[in-house]
């Protein structure tokens, strides 16, 4: 009996050697996994607050281009209301039944200037070419 209680005992040694041996596997293979998903989400976590700080910079920025943009705006509806101001204070079209001549020739003079730097800024090569016909923009 004691031989078999010896055999028993050493069987059930084995047992539980076995037990604890697939125990402390699963248990590295489960810890080698969770290492794994640990550094994805600290990267995910890295890429995150990376974005938010972009994000909020890029906020800032429109912010400031925002109020750099409305300023501009009131200055050039103060510019608009200006130059109406000035249209109505000048009655061009009775003074330009007074005197047509002096009229023209300002008006010509101004839509030649346009049409010149018209040309300037939409020519290809920056260079103007030379005109062909009458000096009066409006017969061309």
């Amino acid at each position: 009996m004691g031989l078999k209680l010896a055999f028993v005992s050493a069987a059930m040694m084995l047992v539980l050697c076995g037990v604890f041996y697939w125990y402390y596997n699963d248990t590295q293979e489960r810890i080698a996994i969770l290492n794994a998903n640990n550094a994805k989400l600290e990267t995910a976590v890295q890429i995150s607050e990376s974005s938010i700080a972009t994000l909020q910079n890029d906020a800032i920025r429109n912010a400031e281009l925002n109020v750099q943009l409305q300023q501009e705006l009131q200055r050039a509806e103060q510019y608009g209301d200006e130059l109406r101001a000035t249209l109505q204070k000048h009655n061009l079209t009775a003074l330009a039944q007074k005197k047509p001549g002096l009229i023209e020739n300002r008006m010509q003079d101004a839509t030649d200037s346009l049409w010149d730097d018209l040309r300037g800024i939409t020519d290809p090569n920056g260079v103007q070419q030379p005109e062909t016909g009458t000096a009066d923009s409006n017969s061309n």
